[in-house]
């Protein structure tokens, strides 16, 4: 087992990474800045090591992928009321800016929670079967058929969305 990176070294490299990951998850960025506050603190408070079976990224993104479910778990059982969600504000959005994206965005919020999640970690992140088995838990068979499933279902609400059956 091998200790981690000075905890300066680790947030300035993976901080734009692990805040996009829990904004994804999450869908509200001062909740994805808390969560990912608070994984890196843990991780130095806590002295983790890291064991050396997975990529750094893969185990540090596991993380943060976890801590992003438990506090969207925690804020359902704390009953919030979620608000209907506005064009989103982020750069990347802003570039893309068309129709179409944010009628993938708006039919990616209908998919379940797992079909989402394997849905944006292999189309949007480019993560491996394998990797994303590893991430969320799940045998890499589970992986491919919430990825099928996710994906015919987000087509099919892109298509209703347009109006048009074969244009998503």
């Amino acid at each position: 087992m091998s200790a981690l990176p000075p905890l300066p070294e680790l947030y300035r490299q993976h901080r734009r990474r692990a805040l996009s990951i829990a904004r994804r998850i999450l869908r509200d960025a001062d909740e994805a800045e808390d969560v990912v506050q608070e994984v890196f603190a843990r991780l130095h408070s806590q002295n983790v090591r890291f064991d050396g079976k997975a990529a750094y990224t893969t185990w540090l993104h596991r993380i943060l992928v976890n801590s992003s479910i438990n506090s969207l778990r925690a804020r359902r059982r704390r009953g919030k009321l979620e608000t209907p969600l506005a064009p989103p504000e982020d750069p990347e959005t802003k570039a893309v800016g068309n129709e179409r994206h944010a009628h993938f965005l708006e039919a990616l919020e209908h998919l379940s929670e797992q079909h989402r999640l394997v849905v944006t970690l292999r189309d949007l992140r480019g993560y491996s079967y394998p990797e994303i088995a590893r991430m969320l838990g799940l045998p890499e068979g589970t992986v491919k058929s919430a990825l099928n499933r996710g994906r015919t279902r987000l087509m099919a609400a892109m298509a209703k969305d347009t109006g048009d059956p074969e244009q998503p």
